[in-house]
């Protein structure tokens, strides 16, 4: 009798009082019931087209997929390609219109020129459908900052995120801080004289960092009140030559002077590298790249060791996150089998299996987050590791959405401008006022050239 209510789901012609039943006998037998799947098997014999770029969420996945296709009768066929390929590929497939993919990844900096181009399926229509979403698998329980990206004008969802990243700072030799009477950095200011003093000190570098500076770059920008467009997203005119954005490129190209030989350069795994092995004492970055200090059995640091706030400006205090989510292509052959699949890979049953089964953290799911099983594997030397993930991915939820800059379709090509700006500045072949003249005259000639009116 449970297996039957268990398997009864995502049949169209099931009543929301048999729904409700079945989700009562499951909630009784875990705290985080398994999705329901139908005893009918409407979806039997659907083969499913889904792409993404690589990532660890979809390796740990894909061994959870073969139960899926058991308790549904689907097959799920997941292209995973790398990060630039599958981006391209994706990008073309929706924008000609095509219906190769049953369900995609919604990248990031893509999300927000897929959702205004209408090129994904309004999920609304099927969490607000009880026959298609039982009310346990709770669409709000994704943290609200987490899912700003993937959602229109007027609040409609194209996207559920299946990744966190949100940005802390990761100190590796606090006993040579300890030992020169130097605290924690909190400021623009105090990071700056923590990373000149300890720089250099038993052949340490004082910060370390990595290539993408589109990334790395605009917090401190918007710490000293700078953006990279004038109001984002209504306003997109990109602002790279105001005194605010001078003044942030300025700081970050004198931090980096504490840096590492050939940081500009860097890959995030040279500079994950530099921190584990406490050849770098700081590093800021997503809580992916920065949290293994403490977790990784590389490390060779966990001893001396913290991951905490990044330090905040002196206008604003605002670190960077982000999201990736999985949606419906609008012209996808299969909606409702897709949605299955999407409603399963990110429930609370396989997002507590992800986090006790694999330590895999960087989800979105607030109880899971704030559950004591994910608190209890994310708890190390006395930090709570989810309590500042959680806190820093739900900042753009609240008040303004700093990270709008970031989902416009606009950023990439600015993007790219900025990063070619910042390097003539930092490796000082042009002073930073001529660098960011030159950078946004090119921005605002590169929009234009891409039909963008300004």
């Amino acid at each position: 009798m449970k297996n039957a209510s268990r398997k009864s789901s995502i049949t169209s012609s099931i009543t929301r009082r048999k729904l409700l039943k079945a989700s009562a006998a499951s909630a009784a037998l875990a705290a985080f019931p398994a999705p329901l799947i139908a005893q009918t098997k409407p979806f039997a014999g659907v083969t499913l087209h889904g792409a993404s770029f690589q990532h660890r969420f979809f390796t740990l996945l894909q061994k959870y997929i073969p139960e899926f296709e058991d308790q549904t009768g689907m097959k799920v066929d997941l292209q995973l390609s790398s990060f630039p390929v599958y981006n391209q590929q994706a990008n073309l497939e929706l924008s000609s219109g095509g219906s190769a993919y049953d369900f995609v990844n919604v990248t990031f900096i893509l999300a927000a020129r897929w959702v205004a181009a209408g090129l994904l399926a309004n999920l609304d229509e099927f969490t607000g459908d009880a026959n298609l979403t039982p009310a346990e698998w709770n669409p709000k329980d994704f943290v609200d900052g987490a899912q700003v990206p993937y959602r229109d004008a007027k609040g409609a969802t194209y996207g559920y995120s299946w990744e966190g990243g949100a940005m802390l700072m990761g100190l590796s030799r606090m006993d040579l801080m300890e030992k020169k009477g130097l605290k924690i950095p909190k400021t623009f200011a105090e990071l700056q004289q923590v990373c000149a003093e300890i720089n250099g000190t038993d052949g340490v570098s004082g910060i370390t960092s990595f290539q993408l500076h589109h990334w790395n770059l605009p917090p401190y920008i918007q710490g000293f009140g700078g953006n990279i467009f004038r109001k984002p997203p209504g306003d997109i005119m990109p602002t790279l030559n105001t005194p605010e954005t001078i003044q942030g490129i300025e700081f970050y190209a004198n931090l980096l002077k504490s840096a590492p030989k050939g940081v500009l350069t860097y890959t995030e795994d040279q500079a994950r590298q530099s921190l584990l092995t406490g050849r770098s004492n700081i590093f800021i970055h997503s809580s992916s790249w920065v949290t293994p200090i403490l977790l990784s059995d590389e490390s060779k640091v966990k001893d001396t060791s913290r991951v905490v706030r990044s330090p905040a400006g002196p206008v604003h205090d605002y670190p960077a996150s982000n999201s990736q989510g999985l949606g419906i292509p609008k012209n996808a052959k299969n909606k409702k089998a897709a949605w299955e699949f999407i409603k399963w890979a990110l429930s609370p049953d396989i997002s507590m299996r992800l986090v006790k089964e694999h330590g895999h953290s960087s989800i979105c799911r607030r109880s899971i987050i704030t559950s004591e099983a994910y608190r209890k594997l994310n708890t190390v030397n006395g930090q709570d590791l989810g309590a500042l993930y959680l806190e820093v991915l739900e900042l753009p939820g609240k008040g303004e959405n700093y990270m709008a800059y970031r989902t416009v379709k606009e950023f990439p090509i600015v993007g790219d401008v900025l990063n070619k700006a910042f390097e003539q500045v930092a490796t000082g072949q042009l002073p930073v006022k001529d660098a960011m003249n030159a950078a946004q005259d090119q921005a605002v000639a590169a929009l234009r050239r891409a039909g963008t009116q300004l």
